[in-house]
């Protein structure tokens, strides 16, 4: 059997590899809860990308690829294997084209589309995370997501580069095919943009991340969000029955509806707090753990469940 020192020598042979041992997943999280990876590897080079997963899929150890962790709960324990980390970030403009790549942070393609005067991206303002990871959960906000913007991907499948157009990517609310494949990995993407006043977006996009901030204040350990919103047209219809017009909102329901109806404001478990302010924000207070977070976030469903009948879905995904 290969062992875990063999994996790393393999890994640490590989030009433009970054490699330790032992490094807390809790820094590269947004929850700030994780414990050690066996092995942690990153690039900001496609090849050398490539090369440590053939590195990792031949060595038989477990594998996992994270992004910036905006949304990924850790395990106390960490994880038994290869943790590797795709950090490319850059973003080239030509006329109102963009081409990102996954590693870079989402609100700095936000804030180059802007300076550019270029439109579609301003409400995705303040989203936490990475392009990759946009694309991978089709992130977006206000009626809109980045999948509106996305012409073609650029993913590495586990054996070569390949690129998907628009209507490959298979977007859906908070989905894409990358999220069903998930040993598939966005390496870029080429969105199409349109001109517009870039004063008149940057006052867009501030009112929205001034908004944000106040109710996902940027120094809060959480992923936003914890649930996805629910479409309207597919809840039972016993539950469709007790939400009121006003709750729906471009024909989904906020998760932090049901939520606040089960009475989830204001719980916590351990240092893991549900926010008194809005029923779908859960976040570590400082001391917090996994197992304390992911069983509050049981309780949760289970409220939720035995309130209207219906099971939220996390936005977040989960490693360990």
């Amino acid at each position: 059997m290969p062992t875990t020192e063999e994996a790393r020598a393999r890994l640490a042979a590989i030009p433009g590899l970054s490699v330790a041992t032992g490094i807390l997943l809790s820094r590269y999280t947004r929850f700030g809860i994780g414990g050690p990876a066996d092995i942690y590897a990153e690039t900001d080079s496609p090849e050398a990308f490539t090369a440590a997963m053939a590195a990792a899929r031949a060595s038989g150890v477990p594998t996992v690829v994270i992004g910036g962790g905006t949304n990924l709960i850790v395990s106390d324990q960490g994880f038994r294997g290869i943790v590797l980390r795709y950090r490319a970030e850059r973003l080239d403009a030509q006329g109102t084209c963009i081409r990102a790549e996954a590693g870079a942070v989402l609100q700095s393609l936000v804030d180059f589309a802007i300076e550019r005067g270029l439109r579609g991206l301003e409400t995705l303002a303040g989203i936490p995370g990475s392009v990759g990871a946009a694309i991978y959960g089709n992130a977006g906000a206000y009626g809109h997501s980045i999948s509106e913007r996305v012409v073609r991907v650029h993913f590495f499948d586990g054996a070569a580069v390949r690129v998907f157009g628009h209507r490959e990517c298979e977007f859906a609310y908070r989905e894409s095919v990358f999220k069903r494949h998930k040993e598939w990995i966005v390496f870029s993407a080429e969105l199409s943009l349109e001109a517009g006043d870039a004063a008149g977006l940057r006052r867009a996009a501030g009112e929205i991340l001034r908004v944000r901030n106040e109710k996902f204040p940027v120094t809060m350990k959480c992923a936003g969000s914890i649930f996805k919103n629910l479409l309207f047209d597919a809840l039972p219809e016993s539950a469709a029955r007790q939400v009121p017009s006003a709750a729906v909102r471009e024909g989904k329901v906020p998760a932090a509806w049901f939520l606040e109806q089960a009475g989830a404001k204001g719980m916590r478990r351990g240092d893991i707090h549900v926010a008194a302010y809005h029923a779908n924000l859960v976040y570590n207070g400082g001391a917090g753990t996994a197992a304390d977070l992911c069983a509050l976030i049981r309780e949760l469903k289970a409220l939720v469940a035995a309130r209207f009948g219906l099971e939220l879905e996390e936005e977040v995904q989960y490693v360990g």
